[in-house]
């Protein structure tokens, strides 16, 4: 089975779509909300065929409380499957906070600031300003932009660039993309190695090792 992967724009004039929707639209946290995902991995390394991965993720808000700081939290439960219709199993957890002027994740122990408020175009800050792993600058783009992913429409949508770096000798390109009254529905992450060791590959985009991972919009809902 072949998969593609993209997203495919549409045109919606919107004056006024920063006053309209607020940034936490794009953050829906009532307990009980669940998204799911088809994920597609891929692990490239030279000499040897790619090992592809299609498996689905189903992310719950399983519940809020306040930390001791008296911070409202919520813990996201994550569960996965292989395919349609087969039992979901807990896959991990992580937490997420807002705040009034953006959005924290907590992932692996680490915060990462997700987005800031109110989203506008080019506006860029700290995705590491919570962490110890160094500056990272994220930058929003194509706010309030109308988007299909995979045969669903959604009004507005914002996207987070974190890193979409392509030199001659590798690829680093991580992007969110997230709609209001959802939450985020395509994340891509790529990061691979191109050969550089003989001036014959050089500038080729011939992959000596890395990885990608797809991360599409299946479904929302409550429970």
């Amino acid at each position: 089975m072949v998969l593609t992967f993209g997203i495919n724009s549409c045109t919606s004039p919107c004056d006024d779509c920063e006053t309209t929707v607020k940034g936490s639209d794009f953050f829906p946290l009532e307990v009980g909300r669940f998204v799911e995902y088809d994920v597609n991995e891929e692990e490239v390394a030279l000499g040897r065929p790619a090992v592809v991965r299609t498996f689905q993720w189903k992310e719950q808000v399983a519940e809020s409380y306040l930390d001791p700081a008296g911070e409202k939290v919520y813990r996201i439960a994550r569960f996965r499957r292989t395919l349609e219709g087969q039992p979901w199993t807990p896959d991990s957890t992580f937490t997420v906070r807002l705040k009034i002027d953006y959005a924290v994740r907590n992932e692996s122990g680490r915060d990462y600031v997700k987005m800031v408020f109110p989203p506008s175009e080019k506006r860029s800050w700290n995705g590491n300003s919570y962490n110890n792993l160094g500056e990272d600058e994220y930058v929003l783009k194509d706010v309030n932009k109308a988007l299909k992913i995979a045969g669903t429409a959604f009004d507005r949508t914002v996207t987070v660039v974190q890193q979409n770096d392509s030199t001659l000798v590798n690829q680093d390109k991580r992007i969110e993309t997230y709609a209001a009254g959802v939450g985020l529905v395509y994340r891509e992450r790529i990061n691979v190695q191109f050969c550089s060791s003989t001036p014959s590959c050089i500038g080729k985009a011939q992959i000596d090792f890395g990885t990608r991972q797809f991360v599409r919009f299946k479904r929302t809902g409550m429970e």
